[in-house]
């Protein structure tokens, strides 16, 4: 009975997440991609926060590799991306030093989310990347707590 229920709250959430996704438009794998994070990163919104804003600082390092990379490309050619990603991805080894900031995949996944979508560079297209990435953990916090109240029920 419990294995049952477990998989009727999984598929309820999965179907209801890939619907609103589908209704709303939304990149239904970067809301995927922000709800297995919140399993990876801890389970918990306390522990997962700063992972999450880890995300998001990756996709803020998206925004900014682009950004430097189309100053420089005219100047360097085609060695301006490689040159902007080898700087910023190079400073994650001091920025993880940082005990809030040490999480490199979580920055990996925002890059791969910005990279993935490959969203205009202005500010609407780049918040809308913020949409499907809180649905995503939204939908991790209802499975997770449906799937504690059978466990604790059951």
């Amino acid at each position: 009975m419990k294995t049952f229920l477990t998989a009727l709250v999984m598929g309820l959430c999965g179907a209801l997440a890939v619907f609103i996704s589908f209704s709303m438009g939304w990149t239904t794998w970067v809301m995927f991609l922000a709800w297995v994070s919140y399993y990876l990163f801890g389970k918990s919104i306390k522990i997962y926060t700063p992972s999450f804003l880890q995300i998001i600082l990756g996709i803020v390092m998206g925004v900014l590799i682009q950004s430097l990379a189309s100053l420089l490309s005219p100047v360097l050619g085609v060695l301006g991306f490689p040159l902007i990603v080898f700087v910023l991805i190079g400073s994650l080894a001091y920025i993880s030093k940082i005990k809030e900031l040490n999480n490199i995949p979580a920055w990996f996944l925002g890059l791969i989310i910005f990279f993935g979508v490959h969203p205009e560079l202005q500010i609407i297209p780049v918040l809308r990347l913020l949409v499907p990435t809180v649905a995503g953990v939204v939908f991790a916090l209802i499975n997770d707590a449906g799937l504690k109240y059978i466990n604790k029920k059951f």
